[in-house]
């Protein structure tokens, strides 16, 4: 932690420091996040070197991966802190077209990569770039931008709450083309969760709720496979070698972990009981590991880094930096919603999605999408200490140009 600050101090001139004593960046946000990050990197080191060694003939292959990860997340996060939030305000509708864009190539033979019959990934070599994961963010971008240009009329009436529907239901199609059901659960939730902060009524938001669970429930009717993971979330065991295996496998984890667990790698789930051990169920070998102790630990890791973000939110309201506080509760909604959803399912308490922790999991996509964000709510904590400390917040040089080319033109 330490080290974090002094090296963000470092790279922070003297005239655009804050004062002694004064954080460049939240210390508990930062804090919080860094700890997942690791954490994550010790439990896929623990969960995935018996299914690296059978699949891969190496017992690293997947550590390797995480960790180039993990150092690709840190650069994007470095570079991301550096961008003034006005420049993403500006290019609000170009990220969500260029996110629309992910999500058609998806569906392009060759392009797209199918896995375990899902159409989620864009293949890069070595390397699969999930688009859901990409355009979730550029739809909070959108979103915040919208809600600040039209503010008044999301506040006045029907239309300023319709209009963010038109962007969200074409991604929602592309989505349901991959499919990925969880991801459009996330994003609509989302965009309603940043509506009703921008001042949607609480008779506006019941209406778009029910509708959300009517078009959902009919959306989750509508295919076999959906139904059959609610027939085996509602009674796991009725098929535990069958449609119940994950749940079921994953239960036992959690009763094999009591309070304090087995010890650091010392799961048998991981070997070979527990399908996607090392992804989508890492929080199970976490919890049969280190016990119910440290799955609540994890918990209030995820608690503080959303309250903090929220409260960062609720700081630029109060400056009146309306389009800070729409994306840092967009943020904080993804992460919130992927870290509940992914500890639902792991517990038994939602049906299976393939939603990754948010900086825990493994896959690169959300990683650096995660650590990316973060770094954004980071910037926008900076920008607001440097606001009312009365100081000129950083900006690179490249940047400072390329923003003077840009007013100039306007």
């Amino acid at each position: 932690m330490k080290f974090a600050l002094h090296w963000l101090d470092a790279l922070l001139p003297a005239r655009v420091r804050p004062p002694s004593g004064v954080a460049p960046v939240d210390p508990l946000l930062l804090c919080c996040a860094l700890a997942l990050m690791l954490i994550g990197l010790v439990m896929i080191t623990s969960a995935s070197m018996d299914v690296a060694a059978r699949d891969f003939g190496s017992p690293g292959h997947f550590i390797l991966r995480h960790g180039l990860f993990v150092l690709m997340a840190l650069v994007a996060a470095s570079v991301a802190i550096l961008i003034p939030v006005r420049t993403w305000e500006r290019y609000s509708f170009a990220l969500l077209v260029f996110g629309l864009i992910l999500l058609a190539l998806v569906l392009v033979p060759g392009i797209g990569r199918e896995v375990n019959g899902s159409r989620r990934w864009i293949g890069l070599g070595p390397i699969n770039l999930q688009a859901s994961e990409i355009a979730k963010a550029c739809m909070v971008i959108f979103i915040s931008a919208y809600l600040v240009r039209r503010l008044d009329e999301v506040r006045s009436g029907w239309w300023g709450v319709v209009k963010p529907a038109l962007p969200l239901a074409v991604y929602g199609v592309a989505l349901l083309m991959e499919p990925d059901y969880g991801a459009m659960v996330v994003m609509v939730a989302t965009v309603a969760g940043m509506v009703f902060l921008g001042g949607m009524r609480l008779l506006q938001l019941t209406v778009v709720v029910l509708l959300a669970l009517v078009v959902g429930g009919m959306l989750a009717l509508a295919q076999p496979y959906r139904i059959e993971r609610l027939k085996s979330f509602s009674d796991p065991w009725a098929d535990p070698f069958g449609a119940g295996y994950q749940l079921s496998q994953a239960q036992i984890a959690f009763g094999r972990g009591d309070w304090f667990g087995t010890g650091l790698g010392n799961s048998v789930q991981k070997l070979f009981y527990l399908p996607e051990a090392h992804t989508d169920f890492v929080y199970s070998v976490l919890a049969e590991e280190l016990g119910l102790v440290g799955a609540l630990l994890i918990i209030v890791l995820y608690v503080l880094l959303v309250a903090r973000i929220f409260i960062i939110g609720r700081q630029a309201e109060k400056q009146n930096r309306f389009y800070m506080a729409y994306l840092t509760y967009g943020f904080g909604f993804i992460i919130a919603g992927q870290a509940l959803i992914n500890i639902g399912v792991n517990v038994g308490a939602l049906p299976t999605k393939g939603l990754t922790l948010p900086l825990l999991s493994y896959g690169g996509s959300s990683l650096l999408v995660c650590a990316t964000m973060i770094a954004i709510v980071l910037r926008v904590d900076y920008e607001l200490k440097c606001e009312r400390l009365k100081q000129p917040p950083l900006e690179m040089p490249w940047l400072r140009r390329l923003l003077r080319i840009e007013e100039n033109a306007s």
